[in-house]
């Protein structure tokens, strides 16, 4: 193949990848995408929070998906023993979207990748980077191998990194760091629901939390089909034995609201086993290229903020490529790292409180504090840039006090 000349070129045709794509074509752009992999493929991730319908609508992808018919997420639902935790998107502190989707994510991404080349993106399938030169003034040449073994170059001004695990970039250019989130996996599978119940039951996504680090994801879909997953420390994972279908049999016991529901059912695929999945990087940006979605951070899934990240970061790193295209100065240090990291620093605060229990103790409190929930309930939501909630603003300690303080009455209510 010959040479390639754009503007931007996009590395993976994810949700990140096709948000990033769209957007700059609707500007004018010229653009090309390669994706490694061909659709549709299976890819985790199929919780989504009402956060990147912003994204999608902003970019033109919003009908398209609605033609789908995906089983609508209005909120969720935790579950601890014999207590109940329901969290109602309509009901945050927030002003934004108030429900989402539920996805099969092989399907989502396909829907999101056929309409950008509806639009006129280039997108090649099964074409690998396997090389990435920068230079000064952040032009690249960047060698792409294809399916049939051959390689030709694309030259562009600068690179969009969507490629999310494949994190394409902080390998070649040593990017990678570790994450300071405590090493969990997960193991999990999609099931054919056919004992699924009647109404909102059947179709709510569930987190059935069996101790303070496991829990049990049920994610149902409107194909029929349902995405069931064990998140724990990797020790205890690696404790059940013989095969993943095995392994997956055995931890299903553990769910007292679910084993009913799913002990006979057959698995779809073999359970995939995901060790130590919390992924980080030594920065998010550089002259030429930016880092979006699981190819800059990787968070754990018990919040479901990957696909929010991976188009936030899109989105916005598209509009400052934009606006550096039409000779305006960006502050990216500012206007991308610092806001990305911002958002990314409140999730993780959040999935780290989950891990000491505090975060719990605060879902699973009775009586249940109304302000106390619509200010979590608009981080879950994914709204966790805005400043006028206290557990954006306050999220380094504001958890943490609470649960100290519901701790201390409860000790003291015990005494007497």
């Amino acid at each position: 193949m010959n040479d390639i000349h754009v503007d931007v070129l996009i590395i993976g045709a994810g949700p990140s990848g096709c948000v990033a794509a769209a957007y700059l074509n609707n500007q004018g752009y010229d653009i090309k995408v390669v994706e490694k992999s061909v659709f549709p493929r299976f890819v985790i991730g199929e919780s989504l929070l009402p956060r990147c319908m912003d994204h999608f609508e902003e970019v033109g992808l919003l009908d398209c998906l609605k033609a789908a018919n995906f089983e609508l997420k209005p909120g969720a639902r935790f579950l601890r023993g014999d207590v109940v935790c329901n969290f109602d998107f309509s009901d945050k502190h927030s002003e934004g979207w108030d429900w989402t989707w539920q996805v099969p994510r092989a399907d989502f991404d396909h829907i999101l990748v056929k309409e950008i080349i509806k639009k006129g993106v280039d997108v090649s399938f099964e074409h690998e980077v396997t090389a990435v030169e920068i230079a000064d003034d952040g032009s690249s040449k960047t060698t792409i191998k294809t399916k049939e073994g051959g390689t030709y170059t694309i030259h562009a001004k600068f690179i969009i990194d969507s490629s999310g695990y494949g994190r394409v970039l902080p390998r070649l250019l040593d990017l990678d760091k570790p994450s300071a989130l405590p090493d969990h996996s997960s193991i999990f599978t999609h099931v054919k629901d056919v004992n699924r119940e009647e109404g909102t039951e059947g179709t709510l996504i569930t987190f059935d939390v069996l101790d303070k680090d496991t829990w049990f994801w049920v994610i149902p879909f409107s194909n029929g089909n349902t995405s069931l997953g064990f998140v724990s420390k990797t020790e205890y994972i690696d404790s059940f034995k013989g095969s993943n279908t095995e392994r997956m049999k055995e931890m299903l016991k553990l769910s007292d609201y679910y084993y009913d529901r799913f002990k006979d059912v057959d698995f779809l695929f073999e359970p995939i086993n995901i060790k130590n999945y919390s992924k980080s990087v030594k920065q998010l940006y550089g002259k030429g290229y930016a880092l979006t979605g699981n190819s800059s951070e990787f968070l754990d899934p018990v919040f479901s903020s990957g696909v929010t990240f991976a188009t936030e970061s899109a989105l916005m790193s598209a509009k400052l490529i934009s606006k550096e295209l039409r000779g305006e100065l960006v502050d990216w240090e500012e206007e991308y790292s610092n806001y990305i990291k911002y958002g990314v620093a409140v999730f993780s605060t959040y999935v780290k409180e989950w891990y000491t229990g505090n975060l719990q103790t605060l879902f699973f409190h009775r009586p249940e504090n109304p302000d106390v929930k619509r200010q979590i309930c608009a981080v879950l939501a994914g709204y966790v840039w805005d400043k006028t909630n206290p557990f954006v603003t306050k999220h380094d300690r504001i958890v943490k006090t609470l649960a100290h303080l519901i701790d201390m009455e409860k000790e003291q209510s015990e005494a007497n």
